[in-house]
């Protein structure tokens, strides 16, 4: 059966990818709003430690590890079976980590707990990134030009989590109170679990490819590209080249460790993406035109690098400076179940407007309904029990949802200028979206750098300053991220697609852990230093980043017209 087509022309099964997605990013940016928070307030952690031993370290594994899960599913597995695995492993590390926070006065017992649930959601989110970013372009013939807005459409899933998550695991853990942290990881692990079960429930039905198909059901491996020269014999390196990149990778680790200073995972983090991305690339099987496009994604990915260990203080130097830093008062007292209703009907609104934009599939339509009826009989029970809700400031956690709620607002609007634009001629190429994309993350670190400048250390800033930048992120991130999927998706050749997919999450890997050392970096204790440069003020700081980024964004711009090249009628 073809697949059904639904507004703006994109299959079904856009809509129930969309939908998995969001509830996993739920689960994920819910825990992240509030773990430098909970490493700082609840284990005592320092700043630095909390920003880089922990937040750093996490996050750039995180992106590690979807190497394995894009090798599971090119090679044994395929993409369902990896996706489910995945989904199973993150529920259960968030639910470590909401019993850590329940016995957070237990220091050493609570830190523990923590890094296995930690270790759980980096291993399982390495099972479940890479492969279903990789099946929404499977949905689609090859050559389609909807691809681009598929996947800002799908970010939009993304993003979507990312806006909710905060607000609810924040409501919920972020209160003042350390006792409270393990409620917001307890709902980070059962959104989880609703993420895993709608893709069970729903993959056989809308999860398919145009001629009716299932998809991701066979390893990727399977899938060879018809115009290219394969040796049958030769699907993976030799035995010699797998120990050179090895020895490679292991002489890597020590340089990173010991010559330039680096911890333990730093290290390994940069070791193994710079071997991996060495050894897939002399892949016996690939021919030169396939070279050349890998090449391109390589480059990609590496100033990518620079975009998001930037874009990555949202979760840890920009929480600790809103918190600290910013004027967050604000007055409201209500009932619990006044509280709860109105969060119901901003979730309506939310639903009216996805209603309207892609078409959701039944079941979810069914489950929803059950959500909104239990969240009534909630308010119901809280009416009764005369439970009164009082919010006195802005929990610093909140921040977190800014950015999101600007992608939903602005990734329509994008997405119809890339059609626009395309339909002129006058699409721009997408490394020349990337570098516009460092661009505008440059001019939002430059309107805060002087929005801080001459500030006592005492004085509080306006939370404007924060929601500006964060709508100047947002559209550097739109002319990015999904950017970047789709580029990956149209320039892998088929049966390296999830493990090339892999690739692009290392430059989220080391980025993220760049990010953490750059977090630490922060002077809420004195002055720091970077490179020989003494950071002495938020000014110094947020400058920082506006040269790192802002450089990146000229370097990119003038090697895209060699990459354009390499791409061939891929833009």
């Amino acid at each position: 059966m073809i697949s059904e087509r639904t507004f703006f022309g994109h299959p079904r099964g856009l809509a129930t990818l969309f939908f998995t997605e969001m509830w996993e990013r739920f689960s994920y940016y819910g825990m992240r709003a509030i773990l430098v928070l909970y490493a700082v307030r609840g284990l005592n952690y320092s700043d630095a430690d909390a920003n880089n031993n922990i937040y750093g370290s996490f996050t750039g594994l995180v992106y590690l590890t979807p190497l394995i899960g894009g090798y599971f599913a090119d090679r044994l597995w395929g993409n369902r079976k990896s996706i489910i695995t995945g989904g199973f492993l993150m529920a259960l590390g968030q639910f470590m980590m909401f019993v850590s926070a329940s016995f957070y006065t237990n220091v050493g017992l609570a830190t523990i707990i923590m890094w296995i649930g930690l270790v759980l959601i980096i291993f399982g989110n390495g099972f479940f990134k890479p492969n279903i970013s990789t099946m929404v372009g499977q949905l689609y013939p090859v050559g389609d030009k909807r691809r681009d807005a598929a996947y800002t459409l799908f970010y939009m899933g993304i993003n979507l989590g990312a806006f909710i998550a905060p607000l609810i695991c924040g409501g919920l853990g972020d209160t003042g109170n350390a006792a409270d942290f393990k409620w917001g990881f307890l709902a980070a692990c059962i959104a989880m679990i609703l993420g895993t079960f709608s893709f069970i429930w729903l993959k056989n039905k809308y999860i398919v490819s145009p001629d009716g198909a299932g998809l991701g059901i066979l390893p990727n491996k399977m899938n060879i590209d018809a115009t290219a020269t394969i040796d049958e014999n030769a699907l993976k390196n030799t035995p010699a080249q797998s120990y050179t990149w090895g020895a490679i990778g292991i002489a890597l680790f020590l340089a990173f460790k010991f010559l330039l200073g680096q911890d333990w995972i730093g290290a390994l983090i940069y070791s193994v993406a710079i071997s991996a991305c060495g050894f897939i690339i002399t892949d016996k099987t690939l021919n030169k035109f396939e070279k050349g496009k890998i090449t391109v994604i390589y480059i990609a990915a590496f100033f990518v690098i620079f975009f998001w260990a930037a874009f990555e203080q949202a979760g840890s130097s920009l929480t600790l400076f809103a918190d600290r830093n910013v004027d967050r008062s604000f007055n409201l007292h209500t009932s619990m179940g006044t509280a709860i209703l109105g969060v119901l009907a901003f979730a309506a609104l939310l639903y009216f407007f996805l209603y309207r934009l892609i078409s959701i599939p039944k079941e979810l339509k069914t489950l929803f309904a059950a959500l909104a009826v239990g969240s009534i009989i909630y308010a119901i029970y809280h009416y009764i029990k005369g439970t009164p809700y009082d919010l006195l400031e802005i929990p610093p956690s909140w921040f977190n949802s800014v950015n999101a709620l600007f992608i939903l607002l602005f990734a329509p609007i994008i997405s119809q200028l890339w059609i626009l634009l395309g339909k002129k001629k006058m699409e721009p190429s997408s490394p020349k979206k990337q570098a516009l994309g460092l661009l505008f993350l440059s001019l939002g670190y430059l309107y805060i750098a002087f929005g801080v400048k001459g500030l006592t250390p005492d004085a509080k800033s306006s939370m404007m300053l924060l929601m500006i930048l964060y709508s100047l992120h947002t559209i550097g991130e739109l002319c990015l991220s999904p950017i970047g999927l789709s580029l990956v998706n149209k320039l892998a050749p088929a049966r390296f697609a999830s493990i090339l997919m892999g690739v692009w999450f290392f430059a989220n890997a080391a980025a993220n852990k760049f990010a953490g050392t750059l977090g630490a970096l922060i002077p809420s204790s004195g002055p720091t230093n970077f490179l020989g440069i003494q950071i002495n003020n938020l000014y110094d700081f947020f400058l920082l980043f506006v040269v790192i980024s802002g450089a990146a964004a000229v370097i990119l711009f003038i090697l895209s017209y060699w990459m354009e090249k390499k791409m061939g009628d891929v833009k």
